[in-house]
């Protein structure tokens, strides 16, 4: 058995320490907001926050993940309100297909937890999701419309 605290919750999983976290996000916990695009640790759409810093989970094994805090996209929201980059991406209009964004969000979430006044060179040289539809000017601007409702 393997245990993980995701979303403030303990989980003992019966699986392999080698399966990667996401497949344990999605299959075994049900939490589907985290996508799966490469499987390489490339693109991003698999982030989530490991101990509060972004990770790949499509990279990074349950047997990394034991015993240390999760946070997923689901996760993200306090006391049911939207996290101030939930809401900026949604004034913004940042998603065309969507796919990456939990993902994103995360990234930016991670980023803004570290660096609170991210101007664009930090968002550029720390966001490398990727985002196929190229939104990226919309998710600059709504990173920075977050860190001013954040301050």
């Amino acid at each position: 058995m393997i245990e993980i605290i995701v979303n403030g919750k303990r989980h003992s999983l019966d699986a392999s320490p080698d399966m990667p976290l996401l497949w344990a996000l999605r299959d075994i916990l049900s939490l589907t907001g985290t996508k799966f695009g490469c499987g390489i640790g490339a693109c991003g759409a698999c982030t989530v926050h490991v101990d509060g810093a972004a990770v790949r989970s499509c990279s990074f094994t349950l047997d990394e993940a034991r015993g240390r805090q999760i946070t997923t996209i689901e996760g993200l929201q306090q006391n049911g309100r939207l996290h101030p980059l939930q809401a900026a991406w949604i004034a913004e209009q940042v998603p065309q297909c969507g796919y990456c964004q939990s993902g994103m969000i995360m990234a930016s979430a991670a980023l803004l937890a570290d660096n609170p006044a991210a101007d664009d060179n930090a968002i550029d040289k720390n966001i490398t999701n990727i985002c196929r539809c190229g939104t990226y000017g919309h998710i600059r601007k709504a990173i920075h419309r977050a860190a001013r409702e954040m301050s």
